[in-house]
């Protein structure tokens, strides 16, 4: 249990520096108050478990400064002290929420015992508030696996059934585009705007096609082929395929790279598709002429890569949603919110681990390990075999 003091209340200063004094000997954290306004102006500044208040006091009496607390300070509980006399005083604290009284003369022992019950009944209370929000943690994760599996069986018959329509609308585009592009076409009346109209079937065919092949790893994991990866060529070809993206946006990239950095047994194709998303996103987040870091580095039986970019980042608020599916920063229309998830879901088949970093207005750091899988296996026969691989 923790460690917060009991506080002893109380306008007898002989009487309340005896039991603090005797209480202290018990091994028990104490502090003192000679009235109900000091005893809350401690509170403020410090928590307090279980207070020990006389009821008779002048100014603020116990039953007035219980009143307070239950309503402040609803976690502490409070024993109260009262004469033989009046041991109506200590009913009416009970009804107003008082955790006991006991009756002037006390006894030692009987205190330390309702002082360490009120603790105990402290460290349930907290106990069962930790178990309700568990509960309440794990049945959200339920509820959230089972809209995933559901959303996943319906991504994947939206995917195919848009891509057939899209097949048509892309051949009929095609078709309409080569009708314009003949020599007695040339002259017919707003043809470039007819050119213009075109082109915009033609990226948004590509754009739902994007968003179908998205569905469609979301909802399915494609077999590993596991084979010697060079990241090194990798990343070379990645870059490459963004030439005109970063050319266009005067983006310097910096490679850093191992000059010991091995080949890991992994699936090319996957990795590539990691860090084709990977650097498509920390294009689409840099500003005209900004930078991004690639750092690949041999680590544990296998590579670590860390790209680093100068762009806008991500509000702190919004950083336990990056992975989640359909959630994006960029504007309606220029991200499916699919491409963070579906890498995780990849990092981890080839089981890799992400992390991503971002502080809005500076630039996202994102941090992927890729296993050799060759080792893994090595691992999993050998202890399968009851042997183990060193």
């Amino acid at each position: 249990m923790n460690q917060n003091p009991v506080m002893i209340v109380d306008d007898e200063e002989d009487f309340r520096n005896a039991i603090v004094r005797r209480l202290k000997k018990r091994g028990l954290n104490v502090i003192a108050a000679d009235c109900g306004e000091t005893a809350l102006s401690y509170m403020e500044s410090q928590p307090v478990d279980v207070i020990v208040s006389d009821v008779k006091m002048p100014g603020m009496d116990g039953i007035d400064l219980l009143k307070i607390i239950k309503n402040k300070y609803p976690a502490s509980e409070i024993i109260l002290l009262t004469g033989h006399a009046n041991a109506s005083d200590g009913v009416s604290g009970i009804k107003e929420g008082a955790f006991d009284y006991l009756s002037k003369p006390i006894s030692l022992e009987h205190l330390i015992v309702k002082i360490n019950q009120a603790k105990e009944t402290i460290f349930r209370r907290l106990e069962k508030q930790k178990e309700v929000s568990f509960k309440e943690t794990i049945k959200q994760k339920m509820i959230a696996t089972e809209r995933l599996a559901s959303l996943g069986t319906l991504a994947a018959g939206v995917a195919h059934e848009i891509n057939n329509p899209l097949a048509i609308i892309n051949e009929a585009c095609g078709w309409m585009t080569t009708i314009l592009s003949y020599e007695n076409m040339k002259d017919i009346p707003r043809k470039i705007d007819l050119d213009k109209a075109l082109k915009k079937i033609d990226n948004s065919v590509i754009r739902a096609r994007q968003i179908t092949h998205h569905l469609l790893q979301f909802s399915r994991k494609p077999d590993c082929r596991i084979t010697d990866v060079s990241i090194d060529e990798l990343i070379t070809e990645t870059i490459q395929l963004l030439k005109k993206e970063i050319s266009l946006k005067d983006i310097q990239i910096s490679e850093q790279k191992s000059s010991l950095l091995p080949s890991i047994g992994s699936d090319p194709g996957l990795i590539r598709q990691i860090f084709l998303n990977l650097l498509t996103n920390a294009i689409h987040a840099c500003q005209t002429k900004g930078t991004i870091t690639i750092d690949v580095y041999p680590e544990n039986n296998g590579i670590r890569a860390d790209i680093n970019d100068s762009g806008v980042g991500i509000p702190e608020e919004n950083m336990d949603k990056i992975f989640e599916p359909f959630y994006t920063t960029k504007s309606p229309g220029e991200g499916t919110g699919l491409g963070l998830f579906v890498i995780k879901g990849i990092v981890e088949q080839l089981k890799g681990t992400i992390s991503l970093n971002s502080k809005y207005g500076e630039g996202t750091a994102v941090s992927i390990f890729l296993p050799c899988l060759y080792q893994l296996e090595k691992k999993s026969k050998g202890v399968k075999n009851g042997k183990h691989t060193h």
